[in-house]
């Protein structure tokens, strides 16, 4: 073991963490790195599992006996979303002031409580809806969880990687949206934890008498939470430099970048959450005949294996580069559902394209929309850090290793809050996709007017991306 391994570590606290140096991050950092990166990521998938389940779990509600209304059941299906993107903010700042190991442990162990409680409430069809709506709203400490470990991760390894390891902690993460809706109508065929596990509920389907156990979609997460919680708090590493004030971290509410990433978050990663959330009624409401179950799950997948390419592809050619033309491809697409779509119900529809609108197009543009929000997720995650960080080495006065060493700790704490900060607003776009759906059809008649808004939102990034961080002299380039 090397002096500086022995005189950087106090226990599981890192006194000394040096990424940039590249002498360092050979002989251990790269090591310390990767373990702490691979720990966290089942940690974030399974935030997202929890995250997600109500989804899956609040269609079966009528089935099991549970006398609640289409706007209670809407309600709680939207509200680990709002409460997810809301605890993002505050967890955004949680890992300077508490520590990423101790964060990470204390914030998957935290995800059991919903986890039992859904379990148990779902047992029981004479559950009031209140404990319903608040088992939903816990739900969103799995979408909390985002923020903080982003932040975390982003701590650990140097400029030129951080693309790629948020990609693989983001992308491996995002999977959790997906093997959460494909798992829990398999997991609840069968009585798999035996008498621990419960009584199963009597439905009936397509005129058959069936028995399920509903509470296996929440009680299959339990003892994976548990684990992950355990080997987080052995395992992973505190960074004694990432520690920071809150007034430190804040200084990112008077970044100019920190508003501006914030909306190309909310293109790509509101995006990917908004549309997994809202695909499956989409496709109900504009093709009913065909099942949604079958083929909404293929989205989400789509977006999260793609996201590491896109921060490894952003380390490469630049992520203001991929995050531009990620954008157009993304607008283009939009128009694609748009004439795919069903004509004659929405007032907003294109004047052309098949009447009775084609599936099969409609859902290859959604495909290709989803692949764009993960490719868009890894780039623009690629950009925050590397903003942050050159704009404090920009600001350095003075060439002495001690200013440049506290530069580069500076620009680390604000890019982390600004990672995780962007992360919560982008967030919301969990609600408002599936929000604006509704609004469309009910005002309109179709999604035609929704779908319209998102391709001027997108516009809107093309041109902040375009100017800021893509084109020749850029403020910013990245």
């Amino acid at each position: 073991m090397s002096a500086t391994t022995t005189s950087g570590r106090q226990g599981r606290l890192l006194t000394i963490w040096a990424p940039e140096d590249k002498s360092f991050w050979e002989r251990e950092g790269e090591a310390i790195a990767k373990r702490n990166l691979w720990i966290s990521v089942p940690a974030l998938f399974l935030a997202f599992a929890i995250w997600q389940v109500w989804s899956v779990v609040a269609v079966s509600l009528p089935g099991l006996g549970f006398k609640y209304s289409t706007n209670q059941l809407f309600w709680l299906a939207a509200a680990p979303a709002l409460s997810g993107a809301t605890l993002r903010i505050f967890y955004s700042f949680m890992v300077p002031l508490v520590g990423g190991r101790r964060w990470t442990a204390i914030s998957t162990a935290s995800l059991l409580i919903p986890a039992i409680g859904i379990g148990f409430a779902v047992q029981d069809n004479t559950t009031a809806y209140p404990t319903m709506l608040i088992l939903a709203l816990l739900c969103g400490l799995g979408g909390g969880n985002f923020s903080s470990s982003m932040a975390n991760i982003s701590f650990f390894f140097p400029k030129e990687r951080k693309g790629s390891a948020l990609g693989v902690n983001a992308g491996l993460g995002n999977l959790g949206v997906s093997v959460v809706q494909f798992l829990s109508p398999l997991v609840v065929t069968a009585g798999i934890f035996g008498v621990l596990g419960g009584e199963p509920q009597t439905i009936v389907k397509n005129g058959q008498t069936m028995q399920v156990w509903t509470q296996n979609a929440a009680f299959i997460w339990v003892p994976w939470i548990a684990l992950t919680a355990l080997a987080a708090w052995f395992g992973m590493n505190d960074i004694a430099d990432a520690k920071a004030s809150f007034a430190a971290q804040a200084a990112i509410f008077k970044r100019k970048h920190n508003w501006l990433m914030c909306v190309l978050y909310l293109g790509t990663f509101g995006s990917f959450i908004g549309f997994a959330a809202g695909f499956p009624l989409l496709i109900k409401s504009q093709f009913p005949d065909v099942n949604p179950l079958a083929y909404a799950w293929l989205g989400p997948l789509v977006g999260a294996v793609i996201r590491p390419f896109g921060g490894w592809l952003s380390d490469k050619v630049g992520g203001g580069v991929v995050t531009f033309w990620n954008f157009i491809v993304m607008a283009l697409a939009v128009l694609g559902v748009l004439y795919f779509l069903p004509k004659g119900a929405g007032g907003y529809a294109l004047p052309f394209g098949p009447q009775e609108g084609s599936f099969g197009g409609f859902f290859v543009m959604f495909l290709m929309l989803f692949l764009t929000t993960g490719i868009g997720n890894g780039s623009t995650f690629r950009m925050i850090p590397v903003i942050f960080l050159t704009q404090k080495l920009n600001e350095l006065r003075g060439n002495d290793d001690a200013a440049k060493a506290q530069a580069i700790k500076d620009g680390n704490t604000e890019g982390a809050a600004a990672v995780g900060f962007a992360g919560a607003l982008g967030a919301y776009g969990g609600f408002f996709i599936p929000k604006s759906y509704g609004s469309s059809i009910a005002a309109t008649g179709g999604p035609e007017f929704a779908l319209w808004m998102f391709a001027v939102f997108y516009t809107l990034c093309i041109v902040i991306t375009w100017w800021y961080y893509a084109r020749k002299n850029a403020e910013m380039p990245c």
